[in-house]
């Protein structure tokens, strides 16, 4: 049954012209999935990874800083749709402030926010800093039209993307294709952000920043826009001589997901455990911050020269952890048939790379949106758009949770039309049931909205307490 579900899906790939490194990935990933393989990485193999050191006590002076910036490249990961959020294009292409600091003002983009973090980078330093975007097959269209009225952009004829992967879905009975008449978009899948090393692989992109002058590169999700050109980081990062960082935060009450670092025992190896490769029963350890105090910002750093090596010595078939991701083959449609999709993180090269580290950095280096809870924190004043568009928090963020009323864009747009509410003086936002918000509203303290069974409005100028709405 596996050897047949596995020459479908090869053949399958290959007639979509996939390239040839990301179907050996697939195949290799396909055995463990068949043979019964996990992924889990147990509590009992490994040990809390702590002490590290910490970016706020970097002492970089401007020349290193900017001599590291000069020779590094950015590498944003831009396959994301947003379908949590009932997105159907790149979710990068979102309204996140409305507030440009400058002459060009307007509304503005995850996307543009990044390209303008870049430009401003640029003319800081005197550094060339690509911006190089992994597009996935959904994404790409959208985002070069958004990129085009950026003609100052390119830089030295180095591509502005390359195209992540694409893998089928596998029926979860059968680990065959499977088949979506209705749709056969959804037949197909995302690899996982550790299709990373295929896909540079079969672009060419390490080699060409190779050739063109460069020695790191930094790698980021879209959605994070913590993740800012940072010279202090790049010249630590190039007098450490690690071919491989990863930046890691301490936890908060809100960081319930997400990977981490841990050293394994059997060899001393540090190793990143995702939530999907967390057994049951390891699930509460692993998130008490006073044994594993960090989690994984996926902000990565890499020795251009290193990554080369290993993508060349594999043909970019990076021996990654498997994760197994169980979906329905329709998202929106929970009836429709069960499939396993199957994944990696590109953190978990961490274990490839010989001398690999991490660095301690600050909770401004991590503003993922991944809810509309989290997008309405970042257009509310906790964050002002700096000059150089970097969002600075002005207040401790407050933990903000939606009911499932706000779960897509669209509905929660429409509730929040006016504009997001005053957070700054809000410890937390709790909203139940279905509330439109007003102009000018105030959260105070641990401020929350009772489900009262049917639509409601906060008014105009209304401050919201854990009481409710006062006035």
């Amino acid at each position: 049954m596996s050897d047949r579900g596995l020459a479908l899906a090869r053949e399958k790939m290959q007639a979509e012209g996939v390239a040839p490194a990301a179907i050996e990935t697939f195949t290799r990933f396909y055995h463990l999935l068949s043979s019964g393989e996990t992924g889990l990485v147990r509590e009992s193999d490994v040990e809390p990874l702590v002490d590290l050191p910490r970016h706020a006590d970097l002492d970089v002076s401007d020349a290193d800083a900017q001599a590291a910036l000069a020779r590094t490249a950015i590498i944003k990961l831009n396959g994301g749709l947003g379908t949590s959020m009932g997105m159907d294009r790149a979710k990068s292409l979102l309204t996140v402030r409305d507030d440009a600091p400058d002459d060009e003002g307007g509304s503005l983009t995850f996307l543009d926010v990044i390209v303008r973090q870049v430009r401003a980078a640029r003319d800081a330093t005197g550094a060339r800093l690509p911006l190089v975007l992994m597009n996935s097959f959904r994404t790409r269209d959208d985002t070069l039209a958004a990129l085009a009225p950026y003609d100052d952009l390119a830089v030295d004829g180095l591509p502005v993307d390359f195209l992540q992967n694409r893998e089928p879905k596998l029926l979860a009975d059968t680990l065959e294709p499977v088949e979506w008449p209705a749709d056969p978009s959804l037949e197909w899948c995302p690899p996982g952000h550790g299709d990373l090393y295929p896909a540079l692989h079969a672009s060419g992109v390490v080699r060409a920043l190779l050739d063109a002058g460069f020695r790191y590169a930094s790698v980021s999700n879209s959605d994070n826009l913590g993740a800012a050109p940072d010279g202090a980081i790049a010249a630590w990062f190039a007098a450490s001589g690690a071919p491989y960082a990863a930046e890691m935060c301490r936890k908060s009450p809100a960081d319930v997901k997400g990977g981490q670092l841990v050293v394994r025992r059997s060899d001393g190896r540090i190793v990143q455990r995702e939530t999907a490769q967390t057994h049951p029963d390891d699930v509460d350890v692993s998130l008490d911050p006073a044994v594993h105090p960090y989690f994984h910002t996926n902000n990565l750093w890499f020795d251009l020269e290193a990554l080369a090596a290993e993508l060349d010595r594999t043909g970019g078939v990076l021996e990654l952890p498997l994760i197994r991701n169980e979906k329905t083959v329709d998202p929106t449609d929970a009836s429709s048939p069960a499939v396993v999709q199957i994944e990696s993180a590109m953190g978990a090269a961490v274990a490839v790379f010989e001398g690999a580290t991490a660095i301690e950095v600050g909770r401004e280096r991590f503003l993922p949106v991944k809810t509309t809870g989290d997008l309405l924190l970042m257009r509310s004043d906790v964050y002002e758009l700096t000059g150089d568009y970097r969002l600075v928090a002005q207040a401790e963020a407050p933990l903000v949770r939606l009911s499932k009323t706000y779960k897509t864009i669209a509905r929660f747009d429409e509730r929040f039309a006016a504009g997001a509410p005053s957070l700054r003086s809000a410890s937390s936002l709790n909203v139940e049931g279905d509330w439109t918000f007003g102009a000018g509203v105030r959260a105070e303290g641990e401020a929350a909205l009772p489900d009262v069974g049917e639509p409601a409005t906060v008014p105009d100028g209304a401050t919201v307490t854990a009481d409710g709405v006062d006035g």
